[in-house]
């Protein structure tokens, strides 16, 4: 079984070597920071088209590929949020996935393995089949990796339980299977306020990942009205890291529409994040 891109030709170039072009560009123009992104475990990256997005992205994709141990990652663990409302509330990949780099090759005994460990987690393509929030980090991921292997899990509960019940399962499965894995959080952060709302809600959550508290960014995004999108994908990054060793998030970059747009008074906003030992 295979999906098939979404959105290529919306949110990114459906041409494979106008694609590569594109991203290479973001990842020369990228500089992020060395020291972290050497200890890096787990990452945030933004999902909206890349004329947006894709130079915040790449600060995420450049550290993931200046990690050393690369190499012996044998699974990326890929969490994005529902926009569609479509299938289940947790909702795990069963198929490879196409891009127009290539195919991304599922790991389907780990996607087993985490549904084995809890009835919660199911594995569903209906979810995935009109989503974006995955497959915009893929020809990023396909970039730096060569045939990755991937675990690709959507989520529509975005509670602070389905984060901690997420985070147990996929380190169950990391454990059973006797996988190394790393988790990519795909998010945006504030939608349709002005930059400087923007910022004031975003930052104090970010600060709170830098302190590697995912309970307190989980609360403050929620308290604030924050409408980051996939909060509970960071989450889960958070927690995961944490229990790998993490002891601090880095914020790489952070940036708005407005710098593409010029229009600061609606924006959408786009972190880069890293959590390291």
């Amino acid at each position: 079984m295979e999906r098939r891109p979404a959105v290529a030709g919306a949110f990114y170039p459906d041409d494979g070597k106008e694609l590569h072009g594109l991203i290479e560009g973001f990842m020369e123009d990228a500089e992020p920071d060395r020291k972290a992104a050497d200890s890096a475990i787990s990452y945030v990256a933004p999902h909206a088209g890349y004329i947006y997005s894709g130079h915040v992205a790449a600060f995420t994709y450049k550290a993931l590929g200046m990690r050393p141990d690369l190499g012996g990652i044998e699974t990326f663990v890929i969490i994005g949020p529902n926009h569609t409302g479509n299938g289940d509330a947790l909702s795990v990949s069963g198929a490879d996935w196409n891009t127009p780099l290539g195919t991304v090759r599922n790991d389907i005994a780990f996607a087993r393995a985490m549904t084995g460990l809890d009835g919660r987690i199911t594995i569903d393509e209906e979810a995935h089949a009109s989503e974006h929030s995955i497959e915009v980090q893929l020809p990023l991921l396909q970039t730096v990796v060569k045939r990755p292997r991937c675990c690709f899990i959507c989520m529509g509960d975005q509670s602070y339980e389905a984060a901690e019940l997420l985070s147990c399962a996929i380190t169950g499965a990391a454990e059973k299977l006797n996988r190394k894995v790393s988790v990519i959080a795909s998010s945006d952060f504030n939608h349709y306020e002005s930059e400087a709302v923007s910022r004031g809600k975003d930052l104090p959550a970010i600060g709170a990942l830098e302190r590697l508290n995912p309970r307190e960014f989980h609360r403050l995004i929620e308290g604030s009205g924050d409408s980051a999108c996939g909060y509970g994908p960071i989450t889960v990054a958070a927690m995961q890291a944490a229990s790998c060793g993490a002891m601090r998030g880095k914020l790489l970059k952070y940036a708005t529409s407005g710098a593409v747009t010029g229009d600061y008074g609606s924006v959408v906003a786009y972190a880069s994040i890293v959590f390291c030992r």
